[in-house]
């Protein structure tokens, strides 16, 4: 059994002159990445390893998320997650070393939304039909894929354990 969990890096501000990549987090977005890192310390979600989009506002979601959270890994950025689709997200998981149980991306949609859609037999049917209907900024879906090796990960392959998003740990927040 392996873990993955898919964090779309929070609300984004849309700053005139800089090129996507490098947009940084808006207020809303550096005060819901911290209620996601606490989230997965609080439920024991603790990834062995953080790949993380080389784009500013992923690498900012997931410094403030993992910020003073000893529990949580230093991510390693990936350009191949930046706006990468599906397949290239699954590729980049089945790379992945065997002694990494759980595995925790930081990246964007549509990318993050269709893999786990194509991932997911079954889960909790509100959270599934949750994550059917909007995989919003710094939502996160935590996927239990029965292989025994990353390499092996396949369709529906994946039960969702849980689909949060900001909202719901703090009604202020997006």
């Amino acid at each position: 059994m392996r873990r993955l969990i898919l964090l779309r890096h929070t609300k984004s501000d849309w700053p005139a002159g800089l090129v996507d990549r490098d947009r940084p987090l808006a207020a809303r977005g550096r005060r819901a990445a911290p209620l996601m890192g606490r989230f997965l310390v609080d439920h024991g979600l603790i990834p062995d390893k953080a790949v993380v989009s080389t784009a500013a506002r992923t690498v900012e979601t997931w410094a403030l998320a993992s910020a003073g959270l000893m529990r949580l890994p230093a991510g390693e950025q990936d350009s191949r997650i930046y706006e990468a689709p599906a397949y290239v997200l699954a590729n980049v998981v089945r790379e992945t070393d065997d002694q990494v149980g759980t595995l925790l991306l930081v990246g964007h949609n549509p990318g993050l939304e269709t893999l786990a859609d194509e991932l997911v037999a079954d889960g909790p049917r509100e959270a599934r039909q949750r994550l059917s209907r909007k995989y919003p900024t710094g939502g996160l879906a935590v996927i239990d894929c029965a292989i025994d090796s990353w390499r092996d990960l396949a369709p529906r392959c994946g039960r969702l354990v849980s689909f949060t998003v900001p909202r719901d740990l703090d009604s202020e927040v997006e």
